[in-house]
């Protein structure tokens, strides 16, 4: 069981560090003009629309995202075996790190295509908070009430 945790925490540290390689791949091609930049400058409408779903769906997927994977840890993972909960765990991991992927590509987008700060601003927040979702050995055991074990202590 040890090597499956070992396995489980490596996936998931894999996916973290995706989300923020991602990200700088897209600024990269930004900079780099592989992808137009400031295509929405003229356009006001267009910008404002952008600006907006950018600024609604950070503010609603950040605490969406923490609060849901606290809830579902609570609720419903603690209840199963412990193969199906480090299964169930992978999944509502990778579930909150999509909802927090999303808005950050989204977010770096409108920054590059409108050229107003608003999207940084918002992929900052984003990319800020996805450091409460860093994955570890102490939160997998804390969150799946494995402490109190003495053979699953670092």
């Amino acid at each position: 069981m040890e090597e499956k945790i070992k396995r489980l925490l490596r996936l998931l540290q894999t996916e973290f560090v995706m989300l923020w390689v991602l990200t700088a791949m897209l600024v990269v091609f930004y900079e780099c003009d592989v992808l137009p930049q400031g295509v929405f400058v003229d356009d006001a409408q267009a910008g404002y629309v952008m600006q907006t779903v950018g600024i609604l769906l950070t503010v609603s997927m950040i605490p969406l995202s923490l609060r849901m994977f606290n809830l579902s840890v609570v609720r419903y993972v603690k209840q199963l075996s412990l193969p199906d909960a480090l299964v169930s765990y992978r999944r509502w991991s990778e579930v909150r790190l999509a909802m927090l992927l999303a808005p950050s590509l989204f977010d770096m987008s409108v920054y590059y295509t409108t050229l107003d700060t608003t999207g940084l601003l918002c992929a900052g927040m984003v990319l800020l908070s996805s450091f409460f979702c860093m994955p570890g050995r102490r939160r997998l055991l804390k969150d799946l009430d494995l402490e109190q074990d003495k053979s699953f202590n670092p």
